[in-house]
Order: structure tokens, then sequence, then C-alpha cells
């Protein structure tokens, strides 16, 4: 890898860090990326300066720390999901009691935008009939029910822990993504799943909405979460977004999910339809032709930046993953005392799942985005080059190492000349393994606004369309198939044809 092909990577990344903008944050749901699209549309059009929509972010905790830190300005979100699973009340305040409890941390609550979009458990409308269930106290009394939930809503305190306890439900639920819970639930394979009440599904799939009898749902009016310098850095933007207060009604927000989920068309056209007074229903004959086919997503507009996005994010990973492991292989092969304890480090980097890595190095660093996602991939880079640098040199036949010293050989000159070339095999080996891991978990990174292929991903969860996951998942998969043709060419360059033969007759 040339030098000016590393400088040029690095010089990507920290222009993409830097750059000055206005930030609008969304989480991983439909509702939020459109209402994500409305803020961000109407920053832009106040014309006060760049605005980009940091979207998908993940859960609320990874967004909330992204606004504290500044990396985000603003993002929607429920005045219940702020006051249970933020600020730990027993009880949900009133948007000014939020603002006062807020202020401590630098943010402000603000802009009710007109709607609330409460937690609700559903069944199948089949299920329900048979089983004559109508409430969800009524669930207690059937522990064989299978229960599919949503990550976040299993996790918080307001969530499953919390409705589980007040109405003594005995079941053990599975973690489902909300954008496939609607078809496993359909297709049978769960009997009851989490719904907000502005869901498009719920009249698609005819669901029943079980009734909160015990009163345990507490109002989750939309609002805007802001730091609160935001209307003194910009007064403009501020007052425009200000307009959207109570301009979003429930069947309004309900119609939005259903042009995003139910007819494909993208979030940025459902927002910028809302904002020209545009109707948000279309005739259910235009949804397939609403919906972009694979090879329109695939080849669309974004597969030059994300393409590049996830080139910057692998290749900025791996060149300093090279620079420490190399060196921490040969530590480790030189030195039994200190070998253990390498090895065991690298190795427990590896068990540590992507997205808390992911959550601890942004509350770490105060910051989301493309810094502590190279960071991450960096980590997870390490044990791979370690390990084989480490045997390489452990393989190397004592004859050869014996003649380096019979010769009077400085210890440097001996691992600069002899060693690592004749290591050369297994430590690319290693640098190849790492790589193309690399390619295939910097898809996570876009949980936290780093772009790459894991964007489309992400977008294509959100609302269940099969071709914009399939439009991040296949590049994806070829630009690894290429990090490895391009690796083994490399090998044949680099590693001499004497160590190619060995390495193939001793597999």
């Amino acid at each position: 890898m040339s030098a000016r092909l590393v400088l040029w990577v690095l010089c990507s990344v920290c222009t993409w860090c830097h750059a000055e903008s206005i930030n609008v944050g969304s989480k991983r749901f439909t509702e939020s990326y459109i209402l994500g699209e409305i803020l961000t549309q109407t920053a832009r059009r106040a014309g006060e300066g760049t605005v980009a929509h940091q979207q998908g972010l993940g859960n609320t905790g990874i967004v909330f720390s992204a606004l504290k830190s500044g990396a985000v300005d603003l993002y929607p979100d429920y005045t219940g999901t702020v006051a249970f699973e933020l600020l730990r009340l027993k009880d949900a305040p009133t948007v000014e009691a939020l603002k006062r409890l807020l202020a401590p941390y630098g943010i402000g609550a603000a802009i009710p935008l007109g709607f609330s979009n409460t937690y609700a458990l559903a069944v199948s409308e089949a299920r329900g009939k048979a089983l004559d269930l109508a409430r969800i106290s009524q669930l207690a009394r059937q522990p064989e029910l299978k229960i599919g939930l949503s990550q976040e809503f299993m996790n918080r305190r307001d969530g499953w822990p919390a409705l589980k306890s007040a109405y003594g439900l005995p079941h053990e639920p599975r973690g489902l993504d909300h954008g496939i819970a609607y078809e496993a639930l359909a297709a049978g394979q769960i009997d009851a799943m989490d719904v907000y009440s502005t869901d498009a599904k719920i009249v698609r799939y005819g669901v029943r909405v079980l009734d909160d009898d015990k009163r345990f749902f507490p109002p989750y009016d939309a609002v805007v979460l802001y730091r609160l310098d935001f209307p003194g850095r910009y007064p403009k933007t501020w007052a425009a977004l200000q307009s959207l207060e109570n301009r979003i009604d429930t069947p309004a927000m309900a119609r939005m999910n259903a042009a995003a989920e139910l007819d494909g068309r993208p979030f940025s056209k459902v927002a910028a339809d809302f904002l020209d007074g545009a109707s948000a229903a279309r005739p259910r004959g235009d949804a397939a032709a609403e919906r972009s086919s694979f090879l329109s997503v695939l080849f669309g507009p974004d597969l030059g930046r994300v393409t590049l996005q996830h080139l910057a994010l692998v290749l900025a990973s791996l060149v300093p993953a090279i620079a420490v492991g190399i060196p921490l292989g040969v530590w480790a092969h030189r030195s039994r005392r200190t070998a253990p304890f390498i090895m065991a480090f690298v190795a427990l980097l590896q068990t540590i799942p992507a997205l808390a890595l992911l959550a601890f190095l942004i509350t770490l660093m105060g910051r989301i985005g493309p810094v502590p996602a190279v960071v991450a991939l960096f980590l997870y880079a390490l044990l791979p080059i370690v390990r084989n640098t480490a045997t390489g040199l452990a393989d190397i036949p004592a004859p050869l190492g014996e003649s380096a010293l019979a010769l009077g050989l400085p210890a440097r000159t001996r691992l600069r000349t002899i060693e690592l070339p004749l290591a050369s095999r297994s430590i690319l080996a290693g640098i190849k393994t790492s790589a193309v891991i690399g390619v295939g978990t910097a898809t996570i990174a876009a949980f936290i606004g780093a772009g790459g292929f894991g964007e489309r991903i992400v977008s294509g969860l959100a609302v269940n369309d099969t071709a914009m996951l399939l439009a991040g998942a296949v590049p994806a998969a070829v630009l690894a198939f290429a990090v490895q043709w391009g690796f083994d060419a490399l090998e044949r360059r680099l590693v001499p044809a004497g160590l190619r033969l060995d390495g193939a007759r001793a597999e």
C-alpha cells in the first residue's frame, strides 16, 4: 500500500469528520427517519447553513449521547421516552418540566409536533379471535404465546421489564427487529409484538391492538430535543423549526409511515411532500411502481459516496492495525512472559459486541461518526494480525534461525532481513483476514452515522425493504471478495515463490 493512498484515506476521514454543518439526528425506525427528514428539510429551507441528517443512529442512548456531545444539534423524541429512559422518572412530566430537567445537560425540549406515539401490544386478529384476547392482562393466562419484541423495548425501563412486572406476564420474549415483526406475526412465527400507535402496518396486517387496561403506558408526545446553544447560533433555522409546532396529527403521521413502509417511498420524499402540503397517501396500485427495483437501488446516486465511505473506514482502520499488530506479534513471539497477556487482550477485544463497543467509544470520545467507528474496526483487526505474526515467526525452521545467529547479525537486522520475510506468508494471511472482517463489520458503523454500505442496510431494515437491504449487503460481499482476491494477488507478488510452495505443500 503506497504512502500516497494512506495519506488520501486519512485526509478523507479527517475532512469527513470535521465538516461544519447543522446535524439532525434520528433513531433506527421509520417514524424517526421521517421526522428527522422533516426537521432536516425545514432547517435546510431556512438557508442558514449546511444541514446534514445523521440518520438511523441506533437506540435512544446513542442518539442522546450524540446530542450531549454536540455530534448532533437536535433530533425528534417522545416525552415518555425522555422521562423514563433518559431521566429515570416515575411519571411523564410536561414539556415545560422536561425543559427544566434537561437544562443541566445543556439540552432543551420544545416544539411539540402535535401527536402522541405510545407503545402498545398487539396480536394477530386470528389469534386474538381464537383466544378472545382484548386486553394485555389476558396474556397472563396464555403463557404458551410466543412474543417478539424490538430490542429497545425489551431493555427499556418503561418497556418489557416494567410491563411484565405490572401485568404479571410469564412469557420469555425473543428479540426481533421492528421492521420485520409484522411479517413474523402474519406468518405465525410469533403471536404478539410491541407496536406504536402510529404504525402503518396495523391496518394492513389487521392486527388486534390490546387494551392497556392498567394504563401502564404513559403519553409519548413527539417533541424536538436540541442543544441549548442552537437557537442562538442559528436563529433563522430555529424560527423555521418552530413553525412545525402542532402541525402533525396522529392520522397524518400514520399516513406518512404508510407511504414509507407500504408504498416504498423514500423518507426524504415523504417529508418533502408533507412540507409542501402534498398528501402522503397513495393509491394502493401505485405501490409496486413506487418501490424501486433492486438494480435501481444498487446503482443509485449514493453508490459512489457509500463505497468511498466504506473503503475509507476499512483502510483507515487496517493501516494502523498493521502498524500496531505486527510489532505486538513480534513482541509476543520473543517474550514468553508477555505473550499470554498480549494474546488474551487482543482476543478479548474480539468478544465485545460491536454495538456495545461503539456505544462505549461514543461516550468516551464524545462524538459519533467515523472516528469511533474507525477505532472500533482497528481494535477488531488486531487479533488476526498479532496471532499470525507470532505464529509465522514461531514456525521458522530452527536451522535458519541458528544460521542467522551464527552470522552475528544484530537482532533488528535478523528480524528485518530474515525472520519477517520468512513469516511473510503467515503475516499477510492475518492482514487479509482482518481486511475481510473489516469489510463486513464496517456495515455496523452506519448505526452511529459513519455511512458506508451499512447505511442502506439500516434503512432497509427500518421499512423491511428487501431491495434496499440487498443493495447494501451485496456490494459489501463483493468488496469482501475483491479484498480477498487483491490480497491473493499481493501474496503472489510479495511472498517468495519457495515460501508459497512450501505453504501449499503444508496445507
